[in-house]
Parts: structure tokens; C-alpha cells; sequence
């Protein structure tokens, strides 16, 4: 599934033929993906102007002129493709600009969301709503972790993948940060201290920072909008490297909770 550098990444693509452009069409090429596509998502964004597009956790966001913001997921398989030189079947959603640029959102497995709020009620979304602080932003520091994490038992891993906590957070990167960091993922988040918390931060900051540079992993068949995929997964430290040589030289392990793969190095890792 696509994590917050793929939809970073795949923002930062749409940026240059989407921002400031006016949409001349806007189209649904089936009924729903994951759920069915906003009714009057046509009527409200044909004819609109994009004034910004940004994104929340691990949503895209595209916001118009008309006071409206459209929000979508990858989901599973989802990527927006540039120009192509024709409409495929995974094609579900249309969009064409006054320049002559055409953009289709495409989910083979349909997995993935559209969804259109006015801009000022953003917050009040339902999967907002609740969300923590985004890890790459100046609300999300160690004073604000420990203050979250306080009295907490549960394993440090999971409560990094709570979206109460921080937002957008995903198995790759929690693993990657906490091996980086030297944390072990079993650790009980709220008997870290402070100064472990300060190297957790600055680690997630930059294995996302790096991953966004790299276009995010390559995981299945994601691509970015220009086509071309991700090489962040050359630089894994562990995560899909069981019983391969961490830097440290002991074996990469591999143990599963919750239904997720946790890789992470028994020697670094305490």
C-alpha cells in the first residue's frame, strides 16, 4: 500500500499540471472504487480552478476555487497517471485541463477513494477528524511524544502505526525509524526516555525525508504519476530483509503482529 512518501511523492508530481490550472473536465469512468464516487463531483469540479493541492497523512488532497477540496487514497494499487497516450480499463477517473493536460487516477484493484468536502470543514472529515500531528511537522517533536505515549504499555511499533498519535505513519517507515533510532519495536512506549524519544523523532523525520527524495518504495505495482518507480526499497536498513546481515553484521529478524511483518535487529535494537 502506498505510504505517506508515495503520496508525497505522487503530490508533488500532480503540482506542476494541476496548481493554478483550470479543470475543463472532470469525470467518473465507473460508479465507485472502495466506495462510490461523489454524486455531483463533476458538477462541482468542471469548470473549477485548482488553487493548491497538499496532503493529510496519507491522502492527496486537490483544492478549487469553488471553496471545495478533493480528496483521494491510493489504496492498494491506486497511481495517477500523466498524459497517457490512451484510457485503460483501471482508468476510474478522468481529469483534463485547459491547457490540453489529461490525468487519470488508476486502481486496478479499486482499493482506493474520491472523496469532495468543502475546504473550510477539512478537519471535521471523518478519518481527520482524529488524526495526530503529520511527522513531518512542527507539531510532532519529542515533548509531544512523550506526552502522548505517557502511561502507555502497548508496544512502541503499534502505537507509531496509531493515526491518533501521528499521522500517516506506515509499517516500512515505523520499522526503518526504529531501527535507525536503536528501539526496539516490542519496546513499551511509555518507558522510553526522553532522550530516545528525540532520536525517534529525527529518524522518522529522515527516513521520510529520504524516502520522499527516492519516490517513495517500490511495493507491487506502485509507480509515480510520471511512471517511473521508486527506489527507496535499495535503502532499506531491515524491513524485507530477514536473515540478511544488518549493519551490525547479526541477522535481520522477522516476527509478525497484528498481521504485519516487524523486521528488526535483536543486537541494535534494544
Amino acid at each position: 500500500m502506498p505510504e505517506l512518501p508515495e503520496v508525497e511523492t505522487t503530490v508533488q508530481g500532480l503540482r506542476p499540471m494541476l496548481e493554478g490550472q483550470r479543470l475543463t473536465l472532470v469525470e467518473t469512468r465507473r460508479a465507485d472504487l472502495r466506495r462510490p464516487f461523489p454524486a455531483d463531483l463533476r458538477q462541482r469540479m468542471t469548470g473549477a480552478t485548482v488553487t493548491g493541492l497538499s496532503r493529510r497523512a496519507k491522502y492527496g488532497l486537490i483544492a478549487t476555487d469553488r471553496g471545495d477540496t478533493m480528496i483521494f487514497h491510493l489504496g492498494m494499487s491506486g497511481r495517477w497517471r500523466l498524459d497517457p497516450e490512451s484510457l485503460g480499463a483501471h482508468d476510474h477517473l478522468l481529469v483534463e485541463t485547459a491547457p490540453g493536460h489529461r490525468l487519470t487516477l488508476n486502481d486496478p484493484r479499486r482499493f482506493g477513494s474520491v472523496d469532495l468536502v468543502e475546504t473550510a470543514a477539512l478537519a471535521a472529515y471523518p478519518p481527520f477528524a482524529a488524526m495526530g500531528p503529520e511527522p513531518l511537522g512542527a507539531g510532532f517533536d519529542a515533548a509531544y511524544l512523550a506526552a502522548a505515549l505517557a502511561g502507555r504499555a502497548a508496544p512502541i511499533k503499534a502505537m507509531l502505526l496509531d493515526q491518533r498519535i501521528v499521522a500517516g505513519l506506515g509499517n516500512i517507515y515505523v520499522c526503518e525509524a526504529l531501527h535507525m533510532a536503536g528501539i526496539a519495536p516490542t519496546r513499551a512506549a511509555g518507558r522510553i526516555a526522553r532522550p530516545r524519544l528525540v532520536a525517534l523523532v529525527a529518524a522518522i523525520r529522515e527516513v521520510l525525508a529520504a524516502a520522499i527524495v527516492a519516490g517513495g518504495s517500490t511495493l507491487r505495482d506502485y509507480a509515480r504519476p510520471d511512471g517511473e518507480l521508486g527506489y527507496f526499497s535499495k535503502q532499506w536498513r531491515v524491513y524485507g530483509r530477514e536473515g540478511e546481515a544488518c549493519a551490525c553484521g547479526a541477522p535481520v529478524l522477522r516476527r509478525v503482529d497484528s498481521g504485519r511483518s516487524t523486521f528488526h535487529c535483536a543486537v541494535c535494537q534494544r
